[in-house]
C-alpha cells in the first residue's frame, strides 16, 4: 500500500447475510464491487473496506427492531464503521412492506431482499451505497466530505418505494413499499429468494415415480378411451385437483406448514406460508410440464397411429395424443405424490420458506 494510500481515511463497511444462505449469495456479490461504488458514490477520497459476515443461521423473527440490535452488536464487537444486513424475512412497518431501514445512532441498516422482488441483486447495489452515505452523514462522520450536500435518496434508485421517518429515533428512516404494488413484489420475491429451482430438483423422485405412472397408463387401452370422452375444460379441472392436491401432500407430508409462535407473528407465518405453498407450486407445475412433454413423447412413439383408431374406433390425430398425455400426466402426479413419501425429509424442507439449513460453503470473515 502506498503512503498516499495510507493517508486517505478509511471507512469499514460490514455486510452481514441473515440466513447464510440467499442472502449470503447477495452479500457475496456486493461485495465484490460495493468498494468501488461506494468510492464512486459517496466519496472518492476515502479508502472504503468491505467486510462479510454470517448473521444466524435462524434469523431474529420478532421484528427489525431486534435485527438492528444484533447488527449493532456485531459492528461493535468487530469495529466497523457501520453495517448493512441483507435478509429473506419479510418485514413490515403498519401493514406495508418494509424494504429498508437505517438507524444513524446504531449506525446500521437493515434490507429486506424478497421486497426488492425479482431483480434483487441489482436493487440492494442500488440501495446499500445510499444507505452507507445516509448512515454516514446522519451520524456526522467528519472522514466524508459534505461540502453542504444532502446524501443521496435511496427512494429514487428503487421503483415503487418512499421513506419514511421512524418516530422513536431521530435518526431512523424506513423505506416501504405500498400495500398493493409492494405486497405483490414481496411475494414474487419471496418465491426468488426460496429457490424455486432447488425445490424441483429436490423433487426428482417424485418425477421419476410420476414418468413410471404414466408410462404404465399409455399402455392401458382404457386410458385410451378416458381420454377420448374428456374435453379441454374437465381436463384442466383434473390437471388443477392433481396439482393441488400434490402440493397439498407435500406440505402436510413433510409438515412444511409455518405455525405462529411467542417468535413468529400470525403475519410473518402466513408469509412463510404463501412463500412455502408458491415456491412448491411453481416447482410442480414446471415438472408437471416436463412429464406432459414426456408424455406427449413417449405416446407418439409407442402408440401407432392405427393401432389408437381401432381402439377408439374413428380417425385419430395429434390433438388425440394431446389429450391423452394430458390425462396421464395428471393421474401420474397422483402416483407421483406416493413416490414424494420416498423423497429425502432436508430435501423437501428446504421448499419451506422458514426453514434454514446449516450453510455449506459460506465462511464468516470472523472465523478467517
Amino acid at each position: 500500500m502506498s503512503h498516499s494510500e495510507r493517508a486517505r481515511p478509511e471507512i469499514v463497511v460490514g455486510v452481514v447475510a441473515t440466513p447464510p444462505d440467499h442472502p449470503a449469495r447477495a452479500a457475496a456479490q456486493l461485495a465484490a464491487d460495493l468498494a468501488g461504488r461506494l468510492a464512486e458514490r459517496v466519496d472518492a477520497d476515502v479508502r472504503w473496506t468491505v467486510r462479510e459476515g454470517w448473521g444466524e443461521v435462524a434469523p431474529r423473527r420478532d421484528g427489525v427492531e431486534a435485527l438492528l440490535d444484533d447488527l449493532a452488536q456485531r459492528r461493535t464487537d468487530d469495529r466497523w464503521d457501520v453495517a448493512i444486513c441483507l435478509t429473506d424475512l419479510p418485514l413490515h412497518t403498519e401493514r406495508m412492506p418494509l424494504v429498508a431501514q437505517s438507524s444513524a445512532r446504531r449506525r446500521v441498516a437493515v434490507v429486506s431482499l424478497p421486497a426488492l422482488g425479482l431483480r434483487q441483486l441489482r436493487g440492494v447495489r442500488a440501495a446499500v451505497p445510499d444507505l452507507v452515505d445516509r448512515l454516514l452523514t446522519d451520524a456526522s462522520d467528519e472522514r466524508v466530505a459534505s461540502a453542504g450536500r444532502a446524501p443521496a435518496e435511496m427512494a429514487s434508485r428503487v421503483a415503487a418505494i418512499h421513506r419514511v421517518v421512524g418516530e422513536g429515533d431521530a435518526g431512523e428512516l424506513r423505506w416501504v413499499a405500498s400495500r398493493l404494488i409492494g405486497r405483490g413484489r414481496l411475494l414474487i420475491g419471496m418465491v426468488r429468494a426460496n429457490r424455486p429451482g432447488r425445490a424441483l430438483l429436490g423433487l426428482s423422485k417424485l418425477l421419476v415415480g410420476a414418468f413410471g405412472t404414466a408410462a404404465i397408463g399409455l399402455g392401458n387401452s382404457s386410458v385410451w378411451q378416458l381420454s377420448e370422452g374428456l374435453d379441454g375444460p374437465r381436463l384442466t379441472v383434473i390437471m388443477l385437483i392433481a396439482l393441488t392436491g400434490l402440493v397439498a401432500w407435500l406440505i402436510i407430508a413433510h409438515d412444511l406448514w409455518e405455525k405462529p409462535d411467542q417468535e413468529t407473528s400470525a403475519e410473518l407465518a402466513r408469509l412463510f406460508n404463501l412463500g412455502t405453498t408458491l415456491t412448491l407450486t411453481l416447482a410442480t407445475a414446471v415438472s408437471y410440464l416436463v412429464l406432459f412433454a414426456g408424455a406427449v413423447l413417449a405416446a407418439t412413439l409407442l402408440i401407432d397411429t392405427s393401432v389408437l383408431e381401432r381402439a377408439l374406433q374413428r380417425p385419430v390425430d395429434f390433438t388425440d395424443y394431446l389429450m391423452l398425455a394430458w390425462l396421464v400426466s395428471s393421474l401420474a402426479t397422483v402416483g407421483g405424490a406416493i413416490g414424494s413419501g420416498l423423497e429425502d425429509e432436508e430435501t423437501v424442507r428446504a421448499a419451506a420458506y422458514g426453514y434454514h439449513p446449516e450453510p455449506d460453503g459460506w465462511r464468516d470473515e470472523k472465523d478467517g
